[in-house]
């Protein structure tokens, strides 16, 4: 007797296309989470973060459209430490510049909060949601509005008696995003893989877990370098100067402050992550290629790529004094390997087991 091949119920394929309309949708919300950290970075870059004074989540989404209502900016602008002592010389023209890249900033965080907020009750109401997935996708919704407050948490850092925001609310800022890029990738992830085809056996690798916690360690330490400047302390590789490790290296007033507030030495932490990460990356590829399991060599290879892109792009940005370009693409490519990183972890995992 010849074997009935199972016909797949329509609930089944309505949750199907369910899960693949979700994940869909997150991996468009994570790439606009993506755009979101490239334009911070350039916002950061171009000194323009601190070009918009005040937090108007709903009225400020309208820019100014008068000239008085222009030359209103400028003179709330001209009111903070950042104008008085570092941008006196700025035009009304200069400060447009400056205004446009944090208003663009604020705009796309707004228009990713809509991306999420809207299909969310959308899928919500229908009941669309597959079971297990409702208290992420509301966490992520309730994480995605702290990082809004967390944004105005940083820029009022810089508003009273700072020329800048603290590097430690950047990192913190910049280190939110990434876990709601995490959330939102690792989630579409789940909910691509196939149920039907058997899970893959456990494969995870000794060296998956150091190289995330490097790759934590090394993102909190690249916006350290970012907000203490720290990337022009020293523009030579693979020295630092004359050495690899400068003899002025540490600040015995600072002690262990050194590691958060001297530049040098934050620069040089930054390196030496930078080899960890390659040589940790290095070992879980060869993991990767050891595992016989389908697929996952071509994981392993992307991972390789956007480890040696990453670390191609740091090289040059230091060596070329942190120009706007390279500097946001090696932000960028934090975000690219920390993606690849994850598809790389992932390896088919069982979806079943995410409730």
């Amino acid at each position: 007797m010849s074997e009935t091949l199972p016909i797949e119920t329509a609930p089944d394929a309505s949750a199907r296309t369910s899960r693949t309309a979700i994940a869909t949708w997150l991996l468009m919300v994570a790439s606009l989470v993506f755009l979101m950290v490239v334009v911070g970075g350039a916002t950061r870059l171009t000194e323009s973060g601190l070009s918009i004074v005040e937090w108007k989540p709903i009225a400020g989404a309208i820019p100014p459209l008068t000239d008085a209502d222009w030359q209103a900016e400028f003179e709330a602008y001209k009111k903070i430490p950042e104008y008085q002592l570092e941008h006196a010389w700025m035009s009304l023209e200069d400060f447009k510049n400056i205004y446009w890249w944090e208003w663009g900033h604020r705009l796309l965080g707004r228009l990713i909060g809509l991306a999420y907020a809207l299909p969310f009750l959308w899928f919500l109401v229908r009941r669309r949601i597959p079971e297990g997935y409702k208290k992420r996708l509301f966490g992520l919704l309730l994480l995605g509005g702290l990082q809004g407050a967390i944004g105005w948490w940083m820029v009022s850092s810089g508003l009273t008696e700072r020329t800048d925001v603290s590097h430690y609310r950047l990192a913190t800022h910049l280190g939110v995003a990434l876990i709601i890029f995490s959330g939102l990738l690792w989630t579409a992830l789940n909910l691509i893989a196939d149920r039907n085809r058997p899970p893959a056996p456990p494969v995870a690798s000794r060296w998956a877990v150091p190289f995330f916690v490097l790759l934590t360690l090394q993102i909190v330490m690249g916006a350290f370098v970012a907000g203490l400047n720290a990337g022009f302390a020293y523009n030579t590789w693979p020295l630092m100067g004359d050495s690899f490790m400068p003899e002025t290296l540490w600040d015995a007033a600072l002690g262990w402050l050194n590691f958060t507030e001297n530049g040098i030495v934050v620069q040089f932490v930054h390196r030496c992550i930078a080899y960890a990460l390659a040589i940790v990356g290095v070992l879980w590829i060869a993991d990767g290629f050891r595992t016989g399991i389908e697929g996952m060599k071509a994981r392993a290879t992307l991972f390789g790529i956007a480890l040696a892109f990453q670390i191609t792009l740091g090289i040059l940005t230091i060596v070329h004094a942190v120009p706007i370009v390279l500097g946001v693409a090696h932000q960028g490519g934090a975000v690219i390997l920390l993606a690849a990183a994850l598809f790389y972890a992932h390896r088919g995992r069982d979806v079943r087991r995410v409730a």
